[in-house]
């Protein structure tokens, strides 16, 4: 067992190398309807900011939303691991998301001791989407296309206000629901969302907390420590990516492809993961880099 001045000292060199980066963290899965994990997925985000990294937030919600549906007696569907959204789900979705785990999140970093501001993609024409096309599903042999409804699929992030409030020390946690160029409402992916904001504030790393360990190898027992863009790609186009993975492994892949250093997928139900993952040598999770 390590001492606890040998873990401090590992830990160093990785504070003075991340320093003043932007990191963008994706909060998802059961931390989002247990309370305990959120606060302690939280703690260790404080812990970043006051190491001197400069932490964005974004959180999903859809257990929590999927709860929601069920309690009005609406069925959730997915499609390639996407939410059907028609108008009810919609005004669900802006309910869970914007409503309450974003105002529970902001509140608990204040608990932590740092600055959260709120926000969602209307505000300051952060996210910009239009309506996605339908999606191609194959049933029974046969393909069909459908449409999701009210998701949307990113066309412009505007990273200004997140520079502007990263600048001033606080932490950005944002929801993911997008306007479209009329002023409407779309439910995004929180995966997707995470990653494209990383690419638009030049992100050093992007990390998808999740329910799962890591990326995993098909019989889904061996998590891969580190793969290359190129082994992750091919993983993708393989289909050795289980269907809730999808957005998660795309957006990480979209990210590296795109400028940022690291990405990272993790179990962020397990105490201390994210600071495991950043500041020790072998990690906990999948590190995903472009060589």
């Amino acid at each position: 067992m390590m001492r606890r001045e040998d873990v401090l000292m590992e830990a160093l060199p990785y504070i003075q190398q991340f320093h003043g980066k932007t990191v963008v963290i994706k909060l998802g899965g059961h931390a989002m309807v247990d309370p305990v994990v959120l606060e302690n997925a939280i703690r260790d985000v404080v812990l970043l900011r006051y190491v001197g990294i400069r932490v964005v937030l974004v959180h999903g919600g859809g257990p929590e939303i999927s709860e929601k549906m069920k309690a009005m007696g609406k069925e959730s569907v997915f499609v390639g691991g996407l939410r059907v959204t028609d108008q009810e789900t919609l005004e669900i979705a802006q309910m869970v998301l914007v409503g309450k785990i974003n105002r529970g999140i902001v509140s608990l970093i204040a608990k932590c001791g740092a600055r959260g501001v709120g926000l969602s993609g209307s505000d300051g024409n952060l996210i910009i989407a239009k309506k996605m096309d339908p999606q191609k599903i194959v049933v029974g042999g046969v393909e069909k296309e459908v449409d999701l409804g009210h998701v949307g699929e990113i066309e412009w992030i505007d990273p200004e206000l997140l520079n502007t409030l990263l600048d001033k020390d606080y932490i950005p946690v944002v929801a993911p629901i997008a306007i479209d160029r009329h002023g409407g409402g779309l439910n995004i992916n929180a995966d997707t969302a995470a990653g494209d904001i990383a690419i638009a504030l030049k992100a050093y790393k992007i990390i998808n907390m999740t329910d799962v360990d890591g990326v995993m190898d098909a019989d889904r027992k061996h998590v891969f420590r580190k793969l290359t863009l190129d082994e992750a790609k091919a993983m993708q186009k393989s289909g050795a990516i289980g269907e809730g993975m999808i957005p998660k492994v795309g957006s990480v892949i979209r990210g590296v492809e795109n400028g940022v250093a690291y990405a990272h997928i993790i179990n962020g139900n397990i105490e201390h993961n994210l600071i495991l993952e950043l500041f020790t040598h072998d990690g906990v999770g999948t590190m995903l880099s472009l060589r």
